[in-house]
Order: C-alpha cells, then sequence, then structure tokens
C-alpha cells in the first residue's frame, strides 16, 4: 500500500510538503533496541562502486549478450549481485532491500549454466538474477513473511504462480526484498520501507529520504544495482510509487492479468503483482514471463481470450506519434519544482506527435477513498485467514498476528502500531452489507470516471506525477504527502497503470505516470518506451548523504 491512504485516514502530519524536498531531513533513525545500526548514513557517502561494478546498469539484453559470448554466466552474474548485496545491504550506506538470499541461487545458477551448454535456452529471463517481494511464496528454503516478526520462520509449501512462471522463464532466484510490514497495511502512521524483520530500508539517492512502499526493498535493489529485474506487489501505489521514488519503470498490471495466488493478501479486488525494471523493455520482458491464466485466482475482470505473449513488440520509438492523451490538471498546478518536471514532459510528449489534453480525475476519484479503504479492511482480514489458515504458520488468523504484537510490541511494534490490523479485525465478514455497497462504489464508479474520461476526450491514456519527491525517513511523525500522487484512480479501478523516470527534484527522481484502459499494458508500454528513449531520464544513484 501507498501512504496516501493512511494520509486521507486523518494522519496527515503538518508539514509544508512543498518545501520539504529541498531541505535536509531532521528526524533521521538512530539506533534503537529493535535495530542497531541504522544511522551513520552520512559515513556511507561515496562508498558506492558504480564506476567499478561489472553489472552497473546492465540491461537483460546486456547480460544475455555477455552470457552468450562466455564472458558472463549466470553463476557468475549471480555471485557479482550477491557480493554486491553483501557491500550495500548491511554494511556501507546500510540500504536494508534485501532480507533474505537464496541459499540456492547458484545451484539454481550452475543448472542453467548447464543447459546453455547444451544448448537450451528458456527465453530472454535464461540465468538472469531477480529478487521477489518477501509477501511471495517460494517452496523453497527462504521464509515469506510479509517482513512480519510474527510470522519469522514461515517457509510457503509450495511456489506461488508466478514464481513457477519465473523458475519455468530460467530466473535465478536471487532472494526476497525487504518491504514495508503487511504491505503496508499495519497502521495509520506507518514509515514506508521498514518491516519488523528487515527493518528500515533507505532510499539509495539519498539515504536519509525514504524509499517510499510497500515494494519498498524492490525499488532499492533494482535502483541499487543488487539485481537485474525485481517484482513487486500493489494494491494502491506500492509497485507504481517505489519505482518512481528510486527513478525506476514499474508497471502495476490490470488486475487478473498476473496470478496472486500464493502471495500474502490485502485486497481481492485490488491485488497485482508487477514487474519493476531499469527500463521499459526489461519490464516487459518481466510481465510477459509472469502473465498466465491461473484457475486458482477468482480476478474479477476476466482475461480476453487472445493476450499478447510479446510485449516488446510494442515498443517503438515513435508509439507516440499520433496519439491522444490526457494530463491530471491537478498536477500541472501542484508543488512548484515538481509541476515544472510534468510540464517538460508534456512538451516531450508534444514533440514525439502526441497531442495532450488538460483533464480532471483526482478531483472525480478522491471522493471514493473512504470507501476504497472500507474493500481493503474486509478483505484484508478474508485473505489474511485464509492465507494463514492453510500457511503452517505459529500464527494462524488475524487475531493471532495482533496478539503476537502486542505480546512481542518492543521488537515487532518500536514505531508505529498496528491500529488498521485492528480495525480489519473488527470488520464482520464480506456478506456484509457496508462491504458490498463500499466494493460496488469502489470499482464501479472509479472505472466510469476513467472510461468516461477517455472517452469523452477521445484518449489513448492519461499522465501525471506519479508521486512527489520522496520525503523524510521520519520515525517520530510517520509518513507525509510531498503534494501529489496519482496511484488511486488506476488502483481502483483494476486497471494498468505504468510509471516511468521524468527527471529529479534535487537529486530525488519522480515519475512519470500512464494509467489506460484494462488489458492495455501493451500500448501503455509502448507509450512509455518512446518517452523514455527520448527523454533517457533514468540515473543511477549516488549514494548521498542528505539533500544538496
Amino acid at each position: 500500500m501507498d501512504r496516501r491512504l493512511f494520509l486521507n485516514q486523518g494522519a496527515k502530519v503538518a508539514l509544508t510538503a512543498a518545501l520539504l524536498p529541498a531541505v535536509a531531513c531532521q528526524s533521521t533513525p538512530e539506533k534503537s533496541a529493535a535495530e542497531a545500526g541504522t544511522s551513520g548514513a552520512a559515513n556511507a557517502a561515496g562508498n558506492d562502486s558504480a564506476e567499478t561494478f561489472a553489472l552497473h546498469e546492465a540491461t537483460v539484453a546486456d547480460l544475455q549478450e555477455r552470457m552468450a559470448k562466455g564472458t558472463e554466466t549466470a553463476r557468475s552474474l549471480s555471485e557479482k549481485y550477491l557480493d554486491r548485496i553483501k557491500a550495500l545491504n548491511e554494511e556501507g550506506p546500510k540500504l536494508r532491500a534485501v532480507i533474505e538470499t537464496n541459499p540456492d541461487a547458484l545451484k539454481i545458477a550452475d543448472g542453467l549454466d548447464q543447459e546453455r551448454k547444451a544448448g537450451k535456452l528458456r527465453g530472454a529471463l535464461h540465468g538472469i538474477p531477480v529478487l521477489i517481494k518477501d509477501n511471495i511464496d517460494t517452496g523453497d528454503q527462504m521464509m515469506t513473511t510479509a517482513g512480519a516478526l510474527a510470522l519469522q520462520g514461515h517457509k510457503a509449501k509450495q511456489d506461488a504462480f508466478i514464481v513457477q512462471k519465473l523458475r519455468a522463464a530460467g530466473a535465478v532466484l536471487l532472494g526476497k526484498t525487504n518491504l514495508s510490514e503487511w504491505a503496508n497495511f499495519r497502521s495509520t502512521h506507518s514509515v514506508s520501507g521498514w518491516s519488523s524483520r528487515g527493518h528500515q530500508s533507505r532510499n539509495p539517492y539519498v539515504l536519509d529520504r525514504n524509499t517510499s512502499g510497500s515494494s519498498s526493498g524492490s525499488g532499492v535493489a533494482l535502483a541499487a544495482n543488487l539485481c537485474a529485474i525485481a517484482i513487486g506487489t500493489e494494491t494502491d501505489g506500492s509497485v507504481v510509487s517505489p519505482s518512481s521514488c528510486n527513478g525506476l519503470v514499474g508497471l502495476k498490471p490490470t488486475v487478473g492479468l498476473l496470478s496472486r495466488s500464493g502471495i500474502i493478501p490485502i485486497s481481492s479486488t485490488q491485488d497485482t503483482a508487477g514487474p519493476m525494471a531499469r527500463t521499459v523493455r526489461d519490464a516487459a520482458l518481466l510481465l510477459a514471463a509472469l502473465q498466465g491464466a491461473d484457475p486458482a485466482d477468482s480476478a474479477k475482470l476476466p482475461i480476453p481470450a487472445s493476450m499478447p505473449t510479446d510485449y516488446t513488440s510494442f515498443l517503438k520509438p515513435d508509439a507516440l506519434k499520433g496519439q491522444r492523451l490526457g494530463v491530471e490538471k491537478a498536477h500541472l498546478n501542484g508543488p512548484t519544482a515538481v509541476a515544472n518536471l510534468l510540464k517538460a514532459a508534456v512538451e516531450a510528449l508534444k514533440a514525439q506527435g502526441a497531442t495532450v489534453v488538460e483533464v480532471e480525475l483526482v478531483k472525480k476519484i478522491n471522493p471514493l477513498g473512504e470507501a476504497e479503504f472500507d474493500v481493503l479492511l474486509y478483505e484484508f482480514k478474508e485473505g489474511v485467514n485464509k492465507y494463514l489458515a492453510n500457511a503452517g504458520a505459529s500464527v494462524r488468523t488475524l487475531a493471532d498476528v495482533i496478539a503476537y504484537n502486542t505480546a512481542h510490541a518492543a521488537e515487532a511494534m518500536p514505531i508505529f502500531g498496528q491500529e488498521i490490523l485492528m480495525q480489519a479485525e473488527k470488520t464482520d465478514g464480506l456478506g456484509s452489507s457496508k462491504y458490498q455497497a463500499a466494493v460496488q462504489k469502489t470499482v464501479s464508479e472509479s472505472r466510469k470516471i476513467i472510461e468516461a474520461t477517455m472517452r469523452d476526450n477521445q484518449l489513448t491514456a492519461i499522465v501525471g506525477v506519479t508521486t512527489g519527491p520522496a520525503w523524510c525517513i521520519d520515525w517520530v511523525n510517520g509518513d507525509y504527502s510531498t503534494g501529489v500522487d496519482f496511484s488511486s484512480p488506476a488502483a481502483m479501478a483494476g486497471y494498468p497503470h505504468l510509471t516511468v523516470p521524468m527527471g529529479q527534484v534535487r537529486g530525488l527522481p519522480v515519475g512519470l505516470s500512464f494509467v489506460g484502459a484494462a488489458y492495455q499494458e501493451g500500448k501503455l508500454l509502448g507509450l512509455g518506451y518512446a518517452y523514455e528513449q527520448a527523454t533517457r531520464h533514468r540515473a543511477a544513484p549516488k549514494m548521498l548523504p542528505t539533500v544538496v
């Protein structure tokens, strides 16, 4: 979950958001009983060996070329990334992006190298090291915990459906990433990127800034070149927001395109996994590998009979030519530095042949926020209870989780509480008239608003600012807004949402969103690719101690 919902629920901090990106953080985390060693970010400045790292900013195509030439193998790639994780995750800048590495990673890599030698290549991801979020089941030696100490020691009985697809595609499962605990559905005063198991992840661009979430570790790891590609999950903002704040490409697909089976849930209505990458092309490759019909997933949006199997076919430099796009009007009038980035992006879109008109989507969607939150509360309890009932973990229900956290408060809740878990526990089931009304309102109205906006303006997609620049890591007040967010329209509707780097504010990345109709991932990827190729805004992080 992105922080937006909780801010709208009354947890907003009295800070001047428009000024925050330009100042140093004043409440950076210090050592605590729960986490020793989180201070000293300033000492990490300059410790990144980006210039000498052999795989710096390498794309999937780059890595495949090296393996084809024999200058690298799946094992050598995996070893290099594992060494970098060791150097930057718990040492140096202490990014805390990776919660656990896979003890079987090199064995998997060796097997894939043997297949390559024998002339068998599984596809574009053969031998490519990938990290996945720690709410996705793997039937191996790694745990699946959603970052929660309450699930410490839990090992899934089998792979999630998308992990099965990853393995079949030949990817090397390098490890699991840290996240905002319970995918940021625990407290109204949460700090994104913090979990009781993985502790506080740090933004690799400016180390005292937040990573956003809840796919925090996936965003940090990918931005800092700890892996080639990564997988996050999203209910509302959790792929696109950390992608934006970490200078990445992130795609929240249409709900139903990717299976949710074997993923610790929040919402059966809005949940989806999604690819995260440093380039649009790599995101397209990962999406194709992950998609597939899963009879065990009862997604509410039926998948069309014919879906693309190769999304790279949409990636053309002139894909913007002749397209008509809507731009969110409120974002053009937002915080000055961010609004200026968006205005420059609009000019770049026009320069590539697109027509851009102003639309108002946010003010029509925002009134649905309370109903959305109700939907998530009800579905979280239902989904988590079902997951835990069959997981074989020491906690079997949401009530057990709450009791564990209460009994181990010093370790599990040293920074913020569990108000949302307790709210969810009080809900009275999916048969409730309150739930039925909320889900009908959220889904139906959001889809009507998006579809009407696109139809009335004859649009291919709607663009806007994904989220504002990263805010300070603040263990006193929790997360706060930096002025703009654009995750909710597509999240509520279950429609696809792509973010692509749009530039930076004082060294902090900001993404440009492309939102479209159901199952139009290929079209969005094409638009995003054309914009990416024309602007080239992706820049590797410098791991600065604070904003300068």
